[in-house]
């Protein structure tokens, strides 16, 4: 057999043998107290992603309830040079799913809104019992964030949260600490 058809005939067993992390479900909480997540959020790790490219420091998210029931979302960062750079944003439950930790954000204009692709998945994967730490991340496993309420966390709480995003097929190799 010749090597290329061998090697082509490996990679096609890899590929039917190992199922992909994104296509078993993504365990979520299942119950969010939504004013009792609001506040400030410190960033304390995440997946690399390119929207926080610019972010070398003091990141953080900060939610408020809206009237309607949706959040304001507030993201706010340093720059390598100690500019502070923010993003304004808002989330909502997804419709589509009946799962309290399932929700989505948007940082395009509001008037893009019905837009379908506009809206990213956010959903809250662990939680501490007191809502001091939490786990957020995507179905696809492409993000991943560790948030705190204090700019630092404790490391075996750390741990926890790191171990449960590896159950569920986060690449937590990857994950950067800030």
């Amino acid at each position: 057999m010749p090597h290329a058809l061998r090697l082509a005939l490996f990679l096609l067993a890899l590929c039917v043998s190992v199922p992909a992390a994104a296509e078993r479900p993504l365990h979520t909480v299942e119950a969010l107290d939504l004013a009792r997540y609001m506040g400030t959020w410190h960033q304390i790790a995440l997946l690399p992603n390119w929207f926080q490219r610019r972010c070398a420091a003091d990141t953080t998210a900060t939610y408020s309830l809206n009237p309607d029931g949706t959040v304001r979302v507030l993201n706010r960062c340093r720059k390598a040079d100690g500019e502070l750079i923010e993003a304004e944003g808002q989330a909502r439950r997804n419709a589509r799913y009946d799962r309290p930790g399932i929700l989505q954000v948007r940082f395009a204009p509001r008037f893009l809104s019905a837009l379908p692709f506009v809206w990213g998945d956010y959903w809250v994967i662990d939680l501490t019992e007191d809502y001091g730490a939490v786990l957020v991340g995507a179905p696809n496993r492409e993000y991943l964030w560790v948030l705190a309420r204090t700019p630092t966390l404790d490391e075996a709480v750390y741990a926890r949260l790191v171990e449960v995003a590896r159950r569920e097929g986060f690449d937590v190799a990857a994950l950067v600490r800030q």
